[in-house]
Formats: structure tokens, sequence, C-alpha cells
């Protein structure tokens, strides 16, 4: 456990979950005091538990619960979960944290119900987690932090973060860090910011963002640009949420031609997923637009002989999202271009600007493309 002197989360945040905590342990005693087995009622976490609504732009998790009731077959498992609590609550009450490797061991003095694997303790932590989403509350509250930290930052942006000593604020002037840009903490509700930026552009690869951050992009574009580095983490989607909803910034995404750009990357950016349904309302970013690359560029472009086949899965995942993906199924514009990439056999990655010069996409693609959002995706 990582131990922090001033607070973090906030104490009404952090009030609210001792509270649920505590709600949660009274129950389960009140049943073990009139007789009767305790049980603990928890969301189903699946895409078939899932609904999605426009107008709120994010996977909402479904009405469907699961019992996990006290019985000789899962007492190992309702003690893991009352013993993960317990140590939730004394994170929130001394102002610690524990990453999720850290719970894992902390298990090993738990006697019998100790995790024999990580995947046992993230999966019960999930578990805790989607309850705590029911009552506005993410695993981040619970105090609970993934390993991964956010991806990288570079732009017209000051983030106000502060001391964990002191608590005394401190700024960071992403204009000015060198050849190098700022990393995003794995817990990032404590920020704040200030910017003269027009919008933020969240760009799938590392390379890409060393260019643009090299040729200092973001100051000819007046934006801030974020590195996702594949599928983002929890604190970038959080971080990139909290910077447009403060900073009223709109957010364009550049990503790789291809079905897993289109719908594990940005879907996930933008509406979150079906197995963390639970939490999409605080790591989605609705009002997110692909930029691209997209099919038609492939042909705007003249990039059809700087393609690689789709591959066997990559012709799966497409043909999954046009008939199971609630995101896709809800909008023609992804269904026209998903059709169009199949259609074509091809995919394209950011990289394969390139063919026209290293700085083509700096020159010449993304001011075009920023010159017409009318051909984002949506």
């Amino acid at each position: 456990m990582k131990k922090q002197k001033p607070a973090t989360a906030g104490g009404n945040l952090d009030a609210r979950t001792i509270k649920l905590i505590d709600e949660i342990a009274e129950k389960v005693r009140s049943s073990i005091d009139s007789g009767k087995l305790p049980s603990l009622k928890l969301p189903v976490r699946s895409l078939d538990n899932v609904t999605y609504d426009e107008a709120k732009g994010y996977f909402e998790l479904g009405a469907a619960r699961k019992l996990r009731a006290l019985t000789v077959n899962t007492a190992r498992s309702f003690a893991q979960t009352l013993r993960l609590m317990a140590t939730s609550r004394q994170l929130v009450e001394h102002n610690d944290f524990a990453t999720k490797r850290e719970v894992y061991y902390i298990s090993k003095n738990w006697g019998d119900c100790r995790f024999d694997k990580q995947t046992e303790s993230d999966a019960i932590m999930d578990d805790i987690e989607a309850v705590a989403s029911l009552h506005g509350l993410s695993r981040e509250q619970l105090r609970f932090y993934p390993e991964s930290h956010g991806g990288s930052v570079a732009g017209r942006l000051t983030v106000i973060d502060r001391n964990p000593a002191t608590g005394e604020a401190i700024e960071i002037d992403c204009t000015n860090l060198g050849s190098g840009a700022y990393s995003i903490p794995r817990s990032v509700e404590h920020l704040s910011f200030r910017t003269d930026a027009r919008f933020v552009l969240a760009i799938e690869t590392g390379g890409m963002f060393q260019r643009l951050n090299n040729h200092r992009f973001w100051d000819t574009a007046r934006c801030i640009i974020v590195e996702m580095g594949g599928v983002p983490t929890r604190a970038t989607r959080r971080f990139i949420r909290l910077l447009s909803d403060k900073q009223k910034l709109p957010v364009y995404c550049f990503v790789d031609c291809d079905p897993y750009g289109f719908t594990n990357i940005y879907r996930t950016l933008k509406v979150g997923s079906g197995n963390a349904a639970h939490t999409n309302r605080f790591f989605c970013v609705p009002q997110a637009r692909f930029l691209g690359v997209t099919p038609q560029d492939i042909v705007d472009f003249g990039l059809e002989d700087a393609t690689h086949p789709l591959t066997a899965t990559d012709i799966k995942r497409a043909q999954d999202a046009l008939h199971n993906d609630p995101f896709i199924m809800a909008n023609p514009a992804w269904i026209a271009a998903i059709n169009q990439l199949l259609h074509m056999g091809v995919r394209a990655e950011q990289q394969a600007l390139a063919k026209w010069g290293l700085n083509y996409v700096i020159d010449d693609y993304l001011p075009r493309k920023l010159a017409d959002e009318t051909s984002f995706l949506p």
C-alpha cells in the first residue's frame, strides 16, 4: 500500500464510500443475527446486460443482477468479498491506496480466504466496483488503482496538480516540457486545467504522438494532443473526459483504419465496453468523434498501395460489430464505413501517410481533415 497524507478524492466521496461499505456490512450482520444466510446482490457485467442510449452516449448497465449467497460452495468468495470491502474502507480512512497487484498480495494474510491468483482478486474487485457504481462511485473512490498509469499529454495546456506531501498546488505547463510530455497519473480526480486550446486530439500510437509533439503540431493547430497507446487506460479516458467537460473542448480521435481501431480503441473511448458497463459513465467520452483514418481516407489520400489485407480476425471483428455492437448498429455512418472497409478488403495504419513524406500528416493530412469536420465519423 502507498501512503498519502493529503486527501485526494474529496471528503464527500470518501464519506459516501465508507457509508456504502458500512450499509452492506450491516445488512450482512443483520441477516446473520436473524438466523438467515446473508447474501450480496451484484450487477451482471456483460454485453447482454448493456443498453445503449444515444442521448446519454455510452453503454449503460442493465437491470440484471446476480446473487452471491453464503453457502458451503461460496463461503470463500463471500468472505473474500467482505475482506476486500473492509480493505477499501481502511484505505479510505487512512487516505491511502493499493494497486491491483498489491491487493492480491495483501490477501496472503487472510488465511483460508486468500486469493490464489490475481485473476480472482481482480474479478471480486470488479464486482465490488459494480456495486459502488450504482451509487456514483468508481474503483478509484474505493482506493484500488490499476498498475498502468495514463498516456502522455502535450500542447496548450496547464495541468494544476498538487504536491502529495504538502497539498500545495503545482502547475505543469505542457508547452514547456522540451522533447518530453506530461504523464497522466493513475488517479486524476483532483486535477484542474487552464487552456486556450480549440480541441483535444487523441492519438492511437506513441510514434505518431512523438512526431506531432516534436514538430509542435499542437502549437500551430492550437490544440492538446494525448497519446492513447492502443486501447486507452482508465486514467487516460478519465483525463480526457474531465478535460473536455471542464474546458468545453471537442475531442477528435486519430486511429488506425482497421476493425480493432474502430471497435476496440475508439469505441472504448467513446461509449465504453460491455464488461465495464458499470463504469462507462465515468470513463467514456461521448463527445468524441472519429477524425480518421477512415476507409474513405484510403481513397482520398491515395493510400491504396500502402495498405495491408484484412486478416480473418479483422473480418470476424468487423462482422461482429455490424451484427452485435449496439453503438455500431445505432450509427448508419459507422455501418457504411465498416462495410466499405470489408468491400475494400484492406486496412491502413496511421503511418501509411508517410508514403507521401514523413511530415505529410502534419502539413497536409491533419489540416485537410480539420478543415472539414463534417467528414468525421460519429
